[in-house]
């Protein structure tokens, strides 16, 4: 966390003078502050440390030169296996140096559960005695196919898995289905037993045999190397990377699975239950803090365990990783947006750089920056061509709404009603999707023609019918649906404009009375759990057609769905973002693979008015290499990334006139670096969010220039008030 790699010293004696940083946000350039040990202790220690009238969690980075006489508060340790591994200490100051962020906070992320610091009395916990056919009714045989395979639950964690209720768990247990035993929270449930992990390399094609072959060997020789896993939708991917898991957990080491949502966490679950025989660790923010608390301490005692996780998973103090793997390595989510803002693909990548691992980066869309890296020879390119057994890629067609269009008030236009229509005949699913919450996307005054807008964000109010609301997804601003134009003062003249889920959903249940529909958005599927039971429903044939936002596009596998709809295919396709062409892309491939991935052959229809977009004809022609030539060519010709590099500074605050003579006096201070162009100021496209104006500075550079630094010496010759935020982006993937 220091400015210099951990200082190479043996057992601190106590009452030494030690630098600690905090794990909270101080000013000082490493961010540490000098103390005194009661005990012995290491450099990388995690101890309670007084900071004020608080004690927060600290890492010890050094030893401090403190002068005769000084008095320094004393820190005490917490247990003597937490402490980070110098490669974990260096990863959290490279983070911090990279993202120019305070090292207390990155720090942090890496303490992120302060009870398992803590010592814990003994628990109770519930394990399955008996098979799920066992069990009279279907609430009790789901609840005991949920436990199968792991160690002791907490009553707690079963409620958050199962919503099984204390009554219906103590029923189970006097009928002989679960026994109580004591446990302590930090049980390492679904711990591996190396000995037993077989490889499934027969049960693979050659293609992918070949594939996990080279992976396994790079887990077994301990070393950093990077792998572009590159394969068609259906192709295997996870199959063929669970076996360098597989490695790692042979040799006793710990792998870290990251996931772009945590919806897709359950269904994972039960694909690893399938392949090893017990299920992963999950971490992320919904779980409980018991649940949190025994991954973390598992991880930094060098517990062999498979993690699977959110971005934050990535700060997990492992002690003794074998392997890393970012399952849709091209996903935005991979992006923290608020707070230390980083990107746990490319972090993860220096994470196994600096562990002597390797990292999977897995996807069938990979990113541009990924496929250059690959070209440059910086990532093995691994290609998986074919679809696995007997299911072919899908045909796609666009549909030209010019031509067909929809019919007033309508979205869905002729030739998709009918592809729905032969799909629900041939008892096969269809999904519809639209990358829209909600029931539409704005709502208009038809007397004065003036559009609801937050009053907290200069961003259009989301019609959310089912609830009655209108919304900001912004800033999650709420107010019940006007009668009365806050404008012009007319009653009843407010109306919904444009299509969103719910709005779609309404339509299908007009044209289809008689098909069963599910929504698949983050409105509706609010938990892992939710997630679980849709997708329980889809396999089950209990329902006939999926209508879903980019959230069902994430890897999800259903047997049965040949048909798929976009409603709207040329959404992404206007605008300034930078990666707006790729981002459509991908994202329409990835929806369209969702089509035909078992025996039935699969169709993708593609509405749109804008039918010769590059995109949409690379999509319908199959011409993949050709579509990323084009992007390649055009952002060389522009120096962006990733050829060159970008960073954004933003200023925000409640008044406007005094945000841009800050941002004037930020340009008279500007020093005219080599290699650098300064763009702005200007208001930001979300101009106010949140109450506050923002202003923005975007910083454009070739790629071997050090931008952290041009920064860094811009800003500190400029006062800014506290008043004002100034917060820097480096590498954004966004610019609102």
């Amino acid at each position: 966390m220091s400015s210099h790699a951990p200082q190479a010293v043996g057992i601190i004696p106590e009452n030494t003078p030690i630098r600690v940083v905090p794990a909270t946000a101080l000013p000082h350039l490493d961010g540490a502050l000098s103390y005194r040990c009661d005990t012995p202790l290491h450099i990388g220690q995690l101890v309670a440390t007084p900071l004020g009238k608080r004690q927060v969690v600290g890492l010890v980075i050094g030893l401090a030169d403190a002068s005769a006489g000084m008095t320094l508060k004393t820190v005490s340790l917490f247990h003597a296996d937490y402490r980070l591994t110098p490669d974990m200490q260096q990863f959290l100051d490279w983070v911090a140096k990279w993202y120019l962020e305070k090292p207390g906070l990155v720090l942090k992320m890496a303490s992120s559960v302060p009870s398992a610091l803590k010592d814990d009395a003994l628990s109770i916990g519930y394990h399955v005695i008996a098979s799920p056919d066992q069990a009279k009714t279907e609430r009790r045989q789901n609840i005991l196919a949920e436990l199968a395979g792991k160690l002791p639950e907490t009553l707690s964690a079963i409620r958050a898995m199962t919503g099984a209720t204390a009554s219906t768990i103590k029923a189970m247990c006097d009928d002989g289905l679960l026994a109580a035993v004591p446990i302590r929270p930090d049980h390492s449930a679904n711990q591996p037993d190396h000995m037993t992990i077989q490889d499934r390399l027969k049960s693979l094609t050659d293609e992918q045999s070949d594939a996990a072959k080279t992976l396994a060997k790079a887990v077994t020789a301990k070393q950093y190397s990077a792998f572009l896993l590159d394969g068609v939708t259906g192709s295997g991917k996870t199959e063929v990377y669970f076996e360098a898991v597989a490695a790692a957990l042979k040799a006793g080491r710990q792998a870290l699975i990251l996931l772009p949502e945590i919806a897709l966490s359950q269904a994972f679950e039960r694909r690893c239950y399938e392949r090893f025989g017990f299920r992963p660790r999950l971490w992320h923010s919904g779980l409980t803090d018991s649940r949190r608390r025994a991954v973390w301490r598992d991880a930094i005692r060098g517990v062999p365990m498979i993690v699977a996780g959110a971005r934050s998973a990535l700060f997990l103090p492992f002690k003794n990783p074998g392997v890393i793997v970012v399952d849709e390595e091209h996903e935005l989510s991979f992006r923290q947006q608020d707070g230390v803002r980083y990107h746990a693909r490319d972090m993860a990548v220096l994470r196994a750089h600096l562990s002597h691992i390797p990292i999977i980066l897995s996807s069938a869309t990979p990113s541009l920056e990924s496929l250059v890296n690959a070209e440059q020879g910086k990532y093995h390119h691994i290609r998986l061509m074919s679809r696995y057994g007997a299911a072919g890629m899908p045909d796609m067609a666009l549909i030209d709404l010019s031509k067909t269009p929809a019919e007033r008030r309508r979205w869905l236009s002729p030739p998709l009603v009918d592809a729905i229509s032969k799909a629900l005949e041939q008892k096969e699913q269809a999904l519809l999707f639209l990358n829209r919450r909600g029931y539409a996307p704005m709502s208009l005054c038809l007397s004065c023609r003036e559009r609801i807008v937050c009053p907290n964000c200069s961003t259009w109010l989301v019609t959310h019918k089912s609830a009655g609301e209108l919304r900001c997804h912004h800033c999650g601003h709420n107010s019940q649906f006007p009668s009365i134009c806050p404008s012009c003062k007319t009653e009843g003249m407010i109306m919904p404009c444009g299509p969103g889920v719910e709005r779609l959903a309404e339509e299908v249940s007009i044209r289809f009375p008689e098909a069963r529909q599910g929504i698949f958005s983050s409105d509706v599927i609010t938990t892992p759990a939710l997630a679980e039971q849709f997708f329980n429903a889809v396999h089950n044939d209990e329902i006939d057609i999926i209508i879903g936002t980019q959230m069902v596009a994430k890897g999800h596998h259903f047997p049965d769905l040949t048909l798929v709809g976009v409603v709207d295919a040329d959404l992404g396709l206007g605008g300034a973002d930078l990666r707006g062409g790729e981002l459509s892309w991908q994202l329409l491939t990835q929806v369209a693979g969702r089509a035909g991935r078992a025996e039935r052959p699969g169709k993708v229809l593609l509405q749109t008015a804008m039918p010769e977009s590059m995109v949409l004809q690379s999509l319908i022609h199959d011409d993949r290499d050709g579509f990323i030539a084009a992007e390649k060519a055009a952002r060389k010709d522009a120096a962006m990334p990733p050829y060159g590099r970008l960073a954004a500074v933003i200023l925000s605050g409640r008044d406007e006139a005094r945000l841009m003579l800050i941002a004037r006096q930020m340009v008279d201070h500007w020093p005219n670096f080599d290699g650098v162009t300064l763009l702005g100021p200007a208001p930001a496209p979300l101009r106010l969010l949140r109450r506050n104006y923002r202003v923005r500075f975007l910083l454009k550079s070739e790629r071997d220039v050090n931008l952290q630094r041009v920064i860094t010496s811009w800003l500190a010759a400029i006062a800014i008030p506290s008043a004002v935020s100034c917060q820097v982006d480096i590498d954004p993937v966004s610019f609102f």
